[in-house]
């Protein structure tokens, strides 16, 4: 975990072994209001996870170090207190596969890379929005 929460700012988890695309999502995030956390591959987001934090949604990458972001997505799913945060899925592969497993898993949306600042704002506004009225 790389990122101090902002008091009062809801937090997103993003997790992708690509520094840029990370420092990237991070700042789209964080233009949209919320608190980003970051894991550089999948062992250390699933830490963040188990740290009890709390999560309006999380951006994952599917094909990290360590742990797949489909697998990150299925603990998700399997954990009450995780089950009902929105997964969006970023890759660069251009496998369909990967999709089809990404919504299998319990991802709500999923975003082919490369992708603009735009995409991924309005599907931070449509899933996030959703699940966090706040906001």
């Amino acid at each position: 975990m790389t990122d101090a929460p902002n008091a009062g700012q809801s937090q997103i988890l993003i997790a992708d072994d690509d520094p840029a695309i990370l420092r990237l999502v991070k700042a789209i995030v964080e233009k949209e209001g919320f608190s980003a956390v970051t894991a550089r591959d999948g062992k250390e987001a699933y830490k963040v996870l188990q740290s009890g934090e709390k999560f309006v949604a999380a951006i994952f990458d599917v094909v990290m170090p360590y742990i797949q972001g489909t697998e990150l997505v299925r603990y998700m799913q399997s954990e009450k207190r995780h089950m009902r945060i929105p997964v969006i899925m970023m890759t660069a592969e251009q496998n369909a596969r990967l999709s089809s497993d990404s919504f299998a898993a319990g991802a709500v949306a999923f975003l082919p890379k490369p992708f603009t600042h735009a995409q991924l704002q309005t599907m931070l506004r449509m899933f996030v929005a959703k699940n966090n009225p706040s906001q």
